[in-house]
């Protein structure tokens, strides 16, 4: 193999492909970046044998179509460190070397024909859609799921087909997020299928442009997403995800609207001095008016005051701040809050398709 490759287009795609090779791994294949030259392209792939990566840069020049396999980490660092505006990459016996204006790497390899094959699009999409639109739906869902658990079932986001929208559902237990991705048309067929966090965190941290054509296929056991050159791969989370319809609070008679930038303040503020174990605000809502607290025997007491449009009887719940600013950083310019009483789950809601529900806390 051997190529003139635009530095920044190779460390972009280094970047994403560092996101999926394992850092610590019994198998040191999967630490490493394949990256092929064919005549017009250099395609990087990597794997940890549930989530795959496969990144095209066509600003480069071949010379001469071929292979190699590296440490991911290596020549990512060399990649980014380098000044220059091009480098040039060519494999000899089973060495890769990286050479810029003043520098030259060489980079002991590995066999190329021992990295696992790593699926890539094939047939039909199932799900059409707009990348920004998809990218919008991940963000107001993917910091509820849950990172931890036993519940297996719950550390991914459910993807399903509501008419001519793909929903976002994510929980982990305490909070429950709901969101919704307009697709190009409606599919012939429903999906459902529970996506794990990694393959959607690296989906969202590819700087692809909003207005591109994203491409889906769903299996019985895996995804593929396609779009612009890049292709992301995944098997999917096993199991049953929770019924969530159930969750979402019904008849909720107590509504606060507000501006969604002075409620993020307000609640950081609030959150500054809450006890470290309970991790607690009081909201408390009476007229026109809303209060927050927070107490906390070791560091003092924070109160925040407010005018609002709140109409209902008068209200007082407790919340993790922390699960109101992760929802709070997502949504629209205006968020409503809907309530039962203080000791009930609330709703929150911003634009056309988001919901949030948050359980309260015992401030006691």
């Amino acid at each position: 193999m051997k190529c003139i490759c635009d530095r920044s287009a190779l460390q972009e795609a280094l970047s994403a492909a560092s996101g999926v090779a394992l850092a610590r791994t019994p198998k040191p294949i999967l630490q490493c970046v394949r990256l092929t030259a064919d005549k017009d392209s250099l395609v990087l792939t990597a794997y940890d044998q549930e989530v795959g990566l496969r990144f095209r840069i066509t600003q480069v020049e071949i010379d001469d179509p071929g292979e190699a396999l590296v440490s991911c980490d290596r020549m990512h660092s060399i990649v980014r460190e380098s000044n220059d505006e091009t480098l040039s990459l060519e494999t000899k016996d089973d060495h890769l070397h990286i050479r810029g204006k003043d520098s030259h790497f060489q980079v002991v390899g590995q066999n190329v024909r021992e990295f696992p094959p790593v699926p890539d699009m094939e047939g039909e999409a199932s799900l059409k859609m707009r990348v920004g639109s998809f990218r919008r739906g991940i963000e107001k869902t993917l910091f509820a799921a849950a990172r931890e658990s036993t519940r297996y079932a719950i550390n991914g986001v459910l993807c399903e087909v509501n008419g001519k929208k793909l929903q976002l559902v994510s929980t982990d237990g305490r909070r429950l997020a709901v969101a919704a991705a307009e697709l190009d048309e409606k599919p012939s067929e429903d999906f459902r299928a529970i996506v794990p966090t990694k393959a959607l965190s690296i989906f969202n941290r590819l700087h692809l442009d909003g207005d591109e054509h994203l491409s889906v296929r769903i299996m019985p056991n895996q995804i593929i997403m396609s779009a612009a050159g890049v292709t992301i791969s995944s098997v999917l989370v096993e199991g049953n995800f929770p019924k969530w319809e159930e969750v979402v609070p019904e008849g909720g008679d107590k509504t606060l609207e507000i501006s969604t930038s002075e409620f993020l303040s307000a609640v950081k503020r609030a959150s500054l001095l809450a006890n470290v174990e309970s991790k607690g605000i009081a909201m408390e809502l009476s007229g026109k008016d809303m209060e927050l607290r927070s107490r906390s025997a070791e560091q003092g007491e924070a109160q925040v005051k407010m005018g609002v449009n709140y109409s209902g009887q008068p209200v007082k719940i407790g919340f993790n701040p922390e699960f109101l600013i992760d929802a709070l950083k997502v949504c629209d310019d205006t968020t409503t809050m809907v309530f039962k009483d203080g000791s009930k789950p609330g709703l929150l809601k911003s634009g056309p398709d988001f919901q949030y529900v948050v359980m309260p806390v015992n401030l006691s």
